[in-house]
């Protein structure tokens, strides 16, 4: 429970500093983790970045206020961390669909982002077995995408940038220098405030050349998680992955240690049966 518990301080933490700036690292703190471990979860979980959940309520908030009240449009937008009515105006209009003016009519439809609270789920599911393995630095070669975290669009992009790239003969030519037949999907460079990472389409090759259009990236030293993920691409990799985070790392005494994730395709036909492999960086909670 103390995950629980701290996760709902953290957020306490932030609807408590809707009127002024937030801290990420003291909100970690308040969930026991690091502050990459925790922005990592709260998106996962929430479907929303740190930045954009506070910047929602934000508006949120600000939209009730103008509604209910005449306080002026500057006053709102200062209160709720904008420097000027442009910006605000700007943000509120691309949240609400309305200006911050028309917002004080009668009957004007405003949109509400809800608190969030984290709350015990038991599901009964089958238990979640890994494997923690140790693996020095490796290089690969792949093609990157740079992926947008809002709205679910990597959930989106990663499926098509696959079909892209086994479409115009970038697997098949990744898969010709791969040290041992597997095909990696790797998530990383996430940039500080989760709003986006690179994804490669990737393969292990210590010599292979670099066909065109791809980059050579170094995975660093670190401890991995694995879990097995069997079944159609990509529910089976999406589903395990959402499930570690929803389940696994909230009873385990690991969290995120900030490396690379990687998809593990081995050899083989990839039919409702096909196995491959999740491996999530980790390191033990101080």
């Amino acid at each position: 429970m103390d995950w629980l518990d701290g996760m709902n301080r953290a957020l306490e933490y932030l609807e408590g500093r809707l009127d002024r700036d937030a801290d990420v690292g003291e909100a970690a703190r308040l969930a026991y983790s690091s502050r990459f471990h925790f922005q990592r979860m709260f998106f996962m979980l929430c479907g929303t970045t740190v930045a954009d959940y506070v910047r929602g309520r934000r508006l949120t908030l600000a939209a009730q206020e103008l509604a209910l009240g005449d306080t002026r449009v500057l006053d709102v937008a200062l209160r709720f961390g904008y420097e000027t009515p442009e910006s605000f105006a700007k943000a509120f209009r691309r949240f609400h669909g309305v200006t911050p003016s028309e917002a004080r009519a009668q009957g004007v439809t405003l949109r509400s982002l809800p608190r969030i609270k984290f709350i015990v789920s038991v599901k009964g599911e089958k238990d979640m077995d890994y494997r923690i393995i140790k693996r020095e630095a490796f290089r690969v070669i792949g093609k990157a995408l740079k992926v947008k975290c809002n709205d679910g669009q990597n959930f989106i992009r990663i499926p098509e940038f696959w079909t892209q790239c086994n479409t115009d003969g970038t697997t098949d030519s990744l898969c010709a220098v791969s040290d041992d037949g597997s095909a990696l999907g790797i998530c990383g460079d996430f940039s500080p405030d989760m709003t986006e990472f690179s994804y490669y389409v990737a393969v292990p090759s210590k010599e292979g050349r670099v066909p065109a259009g791809c980059v050579e990236y170094t995975v660093p030293a670190a401890t991995w998680a694995v879990f097995d993920a069997v079944g159609r691409l990509p529910h089976s990799i999406q589903a395990v992955t959402t499930k570690v985070f929803s389940e696994w790392f909230p009873a385990s005494n690991f969290e995120h240690d900030a490396a690379p994730e990687l998809e593990v395709y081995l050899p083989g036909e990839m039919n409702d049966n096909y196995r491959c492999e999740v491996w999530m960086p980790v390191t033990r909670k101080q």
